[in-house]
């Protein structure tokens, strides 16, 4: 890889965890279908759509519902899910975030967000992280979940950065191989036996720097 250009940040588990209140609100659902949906179930969850998200609940269940029902289950999730990150605020942000977006800032470095979340511009408004993004790609611009590479892909081409110069970090395996298919740098976010497909995976942003990218940066 050669310098990098631009970041591109998941936003799920990455620059905040709101996976506890998407399990929360799946976890409602899924009790009221009758279905058994665990904590290790929700990992499947991580980084995909909200209807194939559901649908995969489905499949544990072995449940098929018509897809105007799909739908309605779907908006009655989301409705949950959008009471909890109303009470959201810049305290969720995860550790070491802000200090690593403010020095990109610094660097010249381009940032954008590429999320299958279609409430990503609502949590970042609510977290005061909104500007810091030059780019936001969330599930209202894409039509293909990952681990298609689409969400990432028109992320580099709105901050007109080619793929090879970019670094995504990502904490989900759909969202790690998303990355590598577009053909760009993944930094996973996480824990290194779940995320082993990454180039490279830190716990957290806290004392992570550009520096720490296993890979050419800028001069």
């Amino acid at each position: 890889m050669t310098n990098i250009e631009a970041c591109i940040f998941d936003l799920d588990g990455v620059i905040v965890d709101t996976a506890v209140y998407h399990f929360k609100a799946w976890k409602n659902l899924a009790d009221e279908l009758g279905i058994d949906f665990t904590e290790e179930h929700n990992e499947r969850l991580k980084g995909v759509s909200r209807m194939r998200s559901l649908e995969i609940i489905l499949e544990i269940g072995s449940l098929d519902l018509p897809a105007v029902e799909k739908e309605k289950l779907a908006f009655r999730k989301n409705t949950e899910y959008l009471e909890l990150v109303n009470q959201m605020t810049a305290a969720e942000i995860l550790p070491g975030v802000t200090t690593f977006l403010a020095d990109l800032k610094v660097r010249g470095i381009k940032i954008a967000l590429g999320s299958a979340s279609k409430n990503a511009r609502t949590i970042l408004e609510k977290i005061n992280l909104l500007n810091q993004f030059e780019a936001i790609v969330d599930g209202t611009l894409v039509q293909k979940a990952k681990p298609d590479p689409e969400v990432f892909l028109l992320a580099a081409r709105l901050l007109g950065v080619a793929p090879e110069h970019c670094v995504v970090f990502e904490d989900a395996l759909a969202g790690v191989a998303a990355a590598k298919n577009a053909g760009m740098y993944c930094v996973g976010v996480g824990k290194p036996e779940i995320l082993s497909q990454a180039d490279q995976v830190i716990s957290s942003f806290e004392g992570f720097s550009l520096e720490h990218i296993k890979t050419d940066i800028p001069a």
